[in-house]
């Protein structure tokens, strides 16, 4: 239990430093339209590849990883996200970007505290919450493709904040079965990657659902 008090504080350092990154180059970027538009002009695909091929990386060779290069992958990580939320501070009033995030930090602060002290096993939530995952990435694609339907996509979203409210409770909790594997300093990097993954996600389905945009 002490190692497990020892890598939550880090693990919530990292999680506040990715947030950081992604919000503060985000903004920078979103100042500079000629920047911004020059960068996103490639297109979101190739950056959404390269974070995924990273995702990938950290769930495969997460155990033989070094700890520096799990660092660099999760700030890279950030720094592309940062990149994409661009658009957002362009889209939505700095008002509401900043009323979401307060409302985005309570509902998981509320959620990752009952993770971490609940002692009910979390591994079945995990495997209902992945499938819900899948469902829901299916179900906004034919949305997007093929039905385009408005109520749809409202229902999708509501979905999606509760799916990523389970995955917040379930990271949480599975932090204090990864270390034995992987060490403390892992840990709380990787787990910050879950939990920043959660955030984020979080974060835009209730800026979808609250958010006020420019007009």
């Amino acid at each position: 239990m002490n190692e497990n008090n020892e890598v939550y504080p880090k693990m919530f350092t990292w999680l506040f430093i990715g947030l950081l990154i992604t919000f503060v180059s985000g903004y920078s970027l979103s100042m500079n339209g000629p920047l911004m538009y020059n960068i996103l002009s490639i297109g979101v695909l190739p950056i959404a590849i390269i974070e995924i091929v990273i995702a990938v990386i950290l769930g495969i060779r997460l155990q033989k990883m070094n700890p520096i290069t799990t660092k660099i992958l999760y700030i890279v990580y950030c720094i592309l996200t940062g990149i994409t939320f661009s658009i957002i501070f362009v889209a939505f009033k700095v008002s509401s970007l900043i009323s979401i995030f307060i409302i985005t930090a309570v509902i998981f602060a509320l959620i990752a505290l009952y993770g971490y002290t609940t002692k009910k096993d979390l591994t079945k939530l995990g495997t209902i919450i992945f499938i819900g995952l899948l469902g829901l990435i299916i179900g906004e694609l034919i949305n997007a493709f093929i039905f385009k339907n408005a109520t749809m996509d409202l229902g999708l979203t509501i979905i999606g904040v509760i799916i990523f409210v389970g995955y917040i409770a379930y990271d949480v909790n599975k932090v204090k079965e990864l270390l034995p594997f992987i060490g403390e300093e892992k840990a709380a990097v990787y787990g910050a990657f879950q939990l920043y993954l959660d955030f984020i996600n979080l974060f835009i389905r209730l800026l979808e659902l609250f958010g006020k945009r420019n007009d």
